[in-house]
Formats: structure tokens, C-alpha cells, sequence
């Protein structure tokens, strides 16, 4: 039996098959990775891209389940969805810590594991499908994800 390349269990989990894997591996490079092998890329723009686009998908959901619900409730609710700890926990359930790069310093300091560090790889994973699979791409892995 084979083992399964790692990026392509997690293409799968998300649903989508990547046409361009590179995105994948770079939406899981750390910083530090990145500075320790130049001119290597981070995940920071694609974490930033994800951020906004968890944020439409959620805001999105919420108009959608509550539509009376004054702004300042479903505010409030977007906020408890996109918290830290979600995504860490959303990260978590993909196993993004075990595939993540990391340079030496944050990989001996236990970064697989850093809330931080999970939250914005998700958010990096979400900013790379939606850059090849769309929003529709992005609903459905965080419909499955935040159980809806």
C-alpha cells in the first residue's frame, strides 16, 4: 500500500482537488519557514485574502439563518465564529499543524500546536481554495467545518 502524499489528503478533505498544488504549500508556509529558506513565500497574503472571505462566508450564513437579528447580535456572532480558537479548532480537525512549515525556532517552541499559528494557516488554506474554487469552494468546507 502507498502512503498518501499529505497535501493531496488534505486537497481531499477540503473537497477540491488543486490545479495548482504550489498555492496549497504555500498557504501552510509560516513565516519563519519562509525566512529561513529565501526566496521561499509565507501564507501571510493568503491568510489576510482568507480572513476576509471566512468573514463574507460567515456574515453570509448568519443574514441567511437570522435575517431579523439586529446587526449588533449577528456582529457579535461573526465574531464568536472567526474567533482564534475556532479556527485553531477547525485547524485542528483538517490536521494542518501535522503539514504545516515551520522554521526551527517556532517548530522547537511547539508551533504545530499555537493557536496563532493554526488560525492563520486555516485562514491561508481558505484564501487558496477560494483563489482556485471560489466562494462556493469556501462555503462548503466551512459549512462542514462549523457544523451548519
Amino acid at each position: 500500500m502507498t502512503e498518501v502524499d499529505p497535501l493531496v489528503a488534505l486537497a481531499r478533505r477540503l473537497g477540491h482537488a488543486f490545479a495548482d498544488p504550489d498555492l496549497l504549500t504555500r498557504a501552510l508556509t509560516h513565516p519563519s519557514w519562509a525566512n529561513e529558506h529565501a526566496p521561499a513565500g509565507d501564507n501571510e497574503s493568503l491568510a489576510l485574502l482568507g480572513d476576509a472571505v471566512l468573514a463574507l462566508v460567515v456574515a453570509e450564513h448568519l443574514r441567511r439563518v437570522r435575517p431579523d437579528a439586529p446587526v449588533g447580535v449577528l456582529t457579535q456572532e461573526r465574531a464568536a465564529l472567526v474567533s482564534g480558537t475556532n479556527l485553531a479548532r477547525w485547524a485542528a480537525d483538517l490536521d494542518l499543524g501535522d503539514r504545516l512549515r515551520l522554521g526551527r525556532g517556532l517548530e522547537r517552541d511547539g508551533g504545530r500546536t499555537l493557536e496563532s499559528v493554526l488560525a492563520t494557516a486555516l485562514e491561508a488554506v481558505l484564501g487558496a481554495l477560494y483563489l482556485e474554487g471560489g466562494l462556493d469552494a469556501v462555503r462548503r468546507v466551512v459549512a462542514r467545518l462549523a457544523l451548519w
